[in-house]
């Protein structure tokens, strides 16, 4: 303790003797010393030149004075509340030094020492209910009050705003566990900080995207936690794809509108799993045609509409799940059926120019064709000696190289005539 704070201070009075350094006189240069060529650049590069480890020096010195305050309390053998506090109160000190910080040295030193403080007060915390609650909430509260400090860096504002995202999932899940709850209950509670998030949307500011991000996050914590329970997953993927679908309203988010519908197909997988439905497509099927029956009439409304927007969602809900029941069923009537179907999409796709159906069919068309003829590669590789395996893939890879060139202009054609492609 006593070290890191000797340390701190050399570091600080390092620093103010290589600000002193720069200018030894403290008087401003004359007038006519602009007049001179080249001397601006000289000594403005000179100042950078002392200045820069001056700021290194700084921060060096933050770094050393928060260790050293923060192990203080635990060194000195007080009470571990007391010691739970002081640590809090060096973190929370820390967190406002990165804020008002001028330098971006000193202030993402300072935020990295908040932010390693806050990661281990949340642990010490976890001891006790009491603590665990109040040391939460000080330090989302915390955070919140630095993502909306106007003056601060935006950076430095995002980092508070992930934090805030964070502890207030962390408090959730706290409170269900200290109530009692069961895991998968608490990830259906755990999706209303994302909905907060996007219920906020524009009000966040500067930090609306790392806020979101942060929130993206959080949803995904939810999956893990309804794990042992289908139904309730079901009912988590479906309510994130309403928030999902809430968030793409906004302008600049209509890529969410997509994660909305994935996450909706999930929903309905998993709660046909739950009920134990062993033939799925009499559900999506009819799905699939009213969905390509819409897309369609927006296709002759609109001939310039994109085939993802018109015909993806239609031909995902069915082909896409019926790849995975696939490889999960043992018969053959199954991947007979979808290899058919996946090939006379891909066959109707590259004929009309469509490029969903065409990826979408070929994806599944391969899946079907991998799953049948991986027995007969496994059965055949175990009949070769063990050295053939390696030596065609040697040889594979002197072909690819050998012929590098011609490929890579083979793949720049294929890629601009899918960019044809509507």
């Amino acid at each position: 303790m006593v070290t890191l704070l000797a340390a701190a201070g050399a570091f600080g009075l390092l620093s103010r003797l290589g600000a002193a350094g720069a200018d030894p006189s403290g008087a401003a240069p004359y007038a006519g010393a602009a007049t001179v060529p080249g001397a601006a650049g000289r000594g403005g590069s000179r100042r950078d030149a002392v200045g820069l480890p001056g700021r290194v020096a700084r921060a060096v010195a933050v770094v050393c004075a928060w260790a050293g305050l923060f192990v203080a309390a635990s060194g000195a053998g007080l009470p571990g509340a007391v010691v739970l506090g002081a640590e809090l109160a060096v973190t929370l000190a820390a967190g406002a030094v990165a804020l008002r910080a001028v330098e971006p040295a000193v202030a993402w030193a300072a935020a990295g020492c908040a932010g390693a403080g806050a990661f281990g007060v949340s642990l010490a915390a976890l001891d006790g209910r009491v603590a665990t609650f109040a040391v939460f909430g000080v330090l989302g509260a915390g955070c919140a009050l630095g993502a909306a400090h106007g003056g601060a860096r935006v950076a430095v504002r995002g980092c508070g705003a992930v934090g805030a995202v964070g502890y207030a999932a962390a408090t959730v899940v706290a409170l269900g566990a200290a109530a009692g709850v069961a895991a998968a209950w608490t990830g259906v509670a755990v999706l209303a900080v994302p909905a907060a998030v996007v219920a906020l949307g524009p009000r966040l500011g500067a930090v609306r995207v790392p806020a979101e991000a942060a929130s993206a996050g959080v949803g995904l914590l939810a999956l893990p936690l309804t794990a042992r329970d289908p139904a309730v997953s079901a009912l988590v993927l479906a309510l994130g794809g309403v928030v999902c679908a809430a968030g793409a309203l906004r302008a600049g988010r209509r890529g969410l509108g997509w994660a909305a519908g994935v996450l909706g197909v999930a929903a309905v997988w998993v709660r046909l799993g739950a009920w134990g439905v062993a033939v799925p497509e009499a559900y999506t099927l009819p799905v699939t045609a009213g969905a390509l029956a819409v897309g369609v009439v927006r296709r002759r409304r609109d001939p310039g509409a994109s085939s993802w927007a018109a015909y993806g969602p239609g031909l995902g809900a069915t082909l896409l799940p019926g790849l995975v029941a696939v490889w999960g069923d043992p018969y053959w009537p199954r991947p007979l059926l979808l290899g058919l179907g996946a090939l006379v999409v891909t066959l109707v796709g590259a004929h009309r120019r469509l490029r969903a159906p065409l990826l979408l069919g070929g994806f599944a068309l391969a899946g079907v064709a991998v799953h049948e003829l991986a027995p007969y590669v496994v059965q055949v590789a175990g009949l070769l000696p063990r050295w053939v395996p390696p030596a065609l893939a040697g040889v594979l890879l002197l072909a690819v190289g050998a012929t590098y060139e011609r490929r890579l202009r083979d793949a720049r054609r294929l890629r601009e005539a899918l960019g044809r492609f509507r």
